[in-house]
């Protein structure tokens, strides 16, 4: 495609955030596309190829995982080329820095941003393939372009339609337009509409593609046995009894552990039993347990120099205007990601080229792992993309990936690594547990005079870094370099600097005139990173419980006590306001008790009342009525089950999460004594969704924070119980 170096400029100007939408082909700019090769095909963009035969296929850049990305991204592609997404061929893209995740500057899926990154990069790329189609076919036809229109993947002329194939030579020889008109929300087809989900039909029938279904020739399987305690590295082993297992055919010592190649996974699981390992613990860790951290995070509150996050206004003077204050402590445990699909990777090597599949978060990252490990350029690794299990966090650390590769390598095999349950739960990474302290004062008027949040914990972005350093920087730095890099993050977060995401969450959403909010890093050395609504996942639950005990100093219903400090912002006060109606509707049920909050999260705003019962020392969560302001909704079906979807993970973290150490090691292993809601646990969820023009945001994490303090301040209601740490346990 003929294309100046002035107009291509403009063009990626105009998707924005880092997302190019004029990629050529043939001038070899940059690495080439991961994509099919057709001749006669249309490849205007990295993301929308239209072939000779109509085939319309969609490069999807961002990973599905349950959220619905591959439903909502098809449907901003669909809307601007009149398709209906279930007509669009859509394909996992690789890795290629036009896939980057405009939001992150890098190839990574999470934080709620597929929808909000490319709301309109993904439109304008389709608008742009529109347009050049219309003109191509202008020329072919011999007719005037305003004569043209499209309709289900045709260009309509007079009452004549032809398929978009028809003019795909033509349209690659056309400059591209360097400006283009999206539809207007009057005329939109199918954003905003309930649609049947793309991947739902392979879902139901089992024919979609997750990692662990992935089977090659020759293919061997893997189980890593681990230190218990986390750092800890192998002293000595004894490999005679694994090795005389059926089926095994390689005992290998590898970066973390011990690993069991055999021709079958029980096999290599259960060698794996037959090893003898004595570790070398990490001093730190090894002497730590549940107790230990809760002390230290205590004692750090009281005699640690905090860090300042964030400050406004005057807060000596807004608690001098208080005519009630309140102070009181919150604490959240270290929490599993637990996806039903477990870690897994397959990875091939074959002299200088690498291929892997997995389902990740960040497939650039595990390009980059592959390779380093593997020995071969970067270049010469292809990641094979596949659907992800569940994510929410845990696949953006893609250590399974750097074990499947050094095992790959160490047997010259083809190699699929599995981590059992118990392995994802005793040797994973975790939320991490914090300790907050929330001061706050409320005036005469009902309004709050000063607010002072201090948050004890480790941070995320240290361990974070450590796991994606190697795999982003050249394979040419050394992996001692890159570690150095990540702990000299750590060290920077630990007295220089905040870590944003540990105390987001504690400001905001309110008018707080006079504030501040602290932090103070405590780290024992269990990996943490993120998980599903990230710190907002324990702030809400200190925020919201702090601010219902305000309203109930202030003799304000809890309502009226947040609309009335929420002049500043009106969203929130809107789901707020709606939340509070539609919980007025429901009248009050005898026996049961209902809590209210609200969260402003990922650019989106949820409130939620959650009607519960207490009977016997057991809580009991009946109904949730949750509103929510995510902007423009692509796919309302979507928005729903994602906020249902959040609410239970919630109630989970709520009701029952908690992940104990002791000596270092973790003390869950699975669903048994690290349970998740049970379908006779689960409330009524009714949602509510606001009608707006704003640009989409977030969708899969908004919906989680508000549950917890809005479950914790119904059962004060019921029981005069203010429940400070989760999970929610009467005394």
């Amino acid at each position: 495609m003929s294309i100046s170096r002035r107009t291509f400029l403009k063009t990626a100007g105009i998707a924005g955030g880092g997302l190019i939408i004029g990629v050529v082909l043939t001038r070899g700019d940059g690495p080439a596309l991961p994509i099919k090769k057709i001749n006669g095909a249309l490849q205007a963009n990295a993301f929308i190829q239209v072939t000779p035969d109509n085939v319309v296929r969609f490069y999807l850049p961002r990973d599905e995982m349950g959220q619905g990305a591959i439903m909502g991204l098809a449907t901003l592609v669909a809307e601007e080329l009149d398709v209906h997404p279930a007509q669009l061929d859509i394909e996992f893209a690789g890795v290629h820095p036009d896939y980057n995740n405009p939001d992150f500057g890098v190839q990574g899926t999470g934080g709620s941003t597929s929808i909000k990154a490319h709301y309109r990069p993904l439109r304008e790329a389709a608008a742009t393939v529109r347009e050049v189609l219309l003109s191509a076919a202008a020329q072919d036809l011999g007719v005037a372009r305003t004569d043209l229109s499209i309709a289900d993947g045709h260009v309509v002329h007079s009452r004549e339609s032809y398929p978009y194939g028809q003019f795909t030579a033509t349209a690659a020889t056309l400059e591209l337009p360097e400006t283009v008109a999206l539809k207007p929300k009057a005329e939109f087809k199918y954003i905003g509409a309930d649609i049947a989900r793309v991947d739902a039909l392979a879902k139901s029938t089992g024919t979609a593609v997750y990692g662990i279904d992935v089977d090659l020739p020759g293919m061997h399987y893997a189980v890593v046995q681990r230190c218990p305690v986390a750092g800890g590295t192998v002293k000595r082993v004894a490999t005679q009894a694994a090795l005389a297992m059926p089926g095994v055919t390689d005992v290998l010592q590898i970066e973390n552990g011990v690993a069991v190649v055999a021709e079958r996974y029980w096999q290599a699981h259960s060698a794996a039993k037959k090893l003898e390992v004595e570790w070398l613990l990490p001093e730190l860790l090894s002497g730590v347990d549940t107790k230990t951290v809760e002390a230290d995070y205590q004692q750090a509150l009281i005699s640690s120099k905090a860090d300042e996050s964030k400050a406004e206004g005057d807060l000596d003077a807004g608690f001098a205007a208080a005519v009630k204050t309140v102070q009181s402590e919150f604490w959240t445990p270290y929490l599993a990601h637990a996806p039903l699909e477990p870690m897994n990777a397959v990875v091939s090597i074959e002299d200088d080229h690498a291929e892997v599949w997995s389902g990740t978060q960040g497939p650039q990252i595990t390009q980059g792992l592959v390779a380093r490990y593997a020995g071969v350029p970067k270049e010469n690794v292809r990641v094979h993309g596949v659907y992800l299990g569940g994510g929410f966090g845990r696949r953006g650390y893609v250590n399974y990936v750097a074990e499947a590769t050094q095992v790959a390598r160490a047997a010259n095999k083809p190699i699929k690594l599995i981590w059992s349950r118990e392995d994802d739960m005793r040797h994973g990474v975790y939320r991490p547990a914090s300790l907050m302290q929330i001061k706050a004062g409320v005036s005469e008027d009902g309004k709050i005079s000063a607010w002072h949040a201090t948050r004890v914990g480790a941070n995320l972005i240290g361990g974070t870094m450590n796991m994606a350093l190697p795999g982003i920087l050249p394979t040419a730095v050394p992996k001692g370099v890159t570690n150095f890099a990540a702990s000299t993050v750590d060290s920077i977060m630990d007295g220089w600097a905040i870590d944003h995401v540990s105390v987001e969450g504690l400001e905001g959403d309110y008018d707080f005139d006079n504030m501040r909010v602290d932090h103070i890093t405590k780290d024992h050395g269990v990996p943490t990173t993120y998980w599903r609504s990230v710190g907002h996942s324990f702030t809400a639950f200190a925020k919201e419980t702090m601010i219902d005990e305000l309203a109930q100093q202030a003799g304000v219903n809890e309502v009226e006590f947040r609309i009335n400090n929420t002049q500043r912002s009106p969203r929130i006060q809107n789901v707020i306001r709606r939340a509070g109606a539609a919980l007025a509707a429901l009248g009050e049920v005898e026996g049961r008790s209902v809590g209210f909050a609200a969260h402003g999260s990922f650019n989106s705003y949820v409130a939620q009342a959650a009607e519960v019962s207490v009977s016997n020392g057991q809580i009991k969560v009946h109904r949730v009525v949750c509103v929510v302001d995510c902007g423009q909704v692509i796919n309302p079906d979507i928005v729903k089950g994602q906020m249902e979807g959040a609410i239970m993970f919630g109630l989970t973290a709520a009701l029952h999460g908690n992940v104990d150490i002791e000596k270092g090691a973790i003390k869950q292993s699975n669903f048994h004594d690290y349970p998740i809601l049970r379908m006779d646990e689960a409330p009524v969820v009714d949602v509510i969704i606001i009608d707006s023009d704003e640009d989409p945001t977030g969708v899969g994490e908004p919906g989680l924070p508000p549950i917890a303090p809005a479950v914790a301040n119904a059962v004060y209601k019921a029981t005069g119980q203010r429940l400070r740490s989760l999970p929610l346990k009467l005394a």
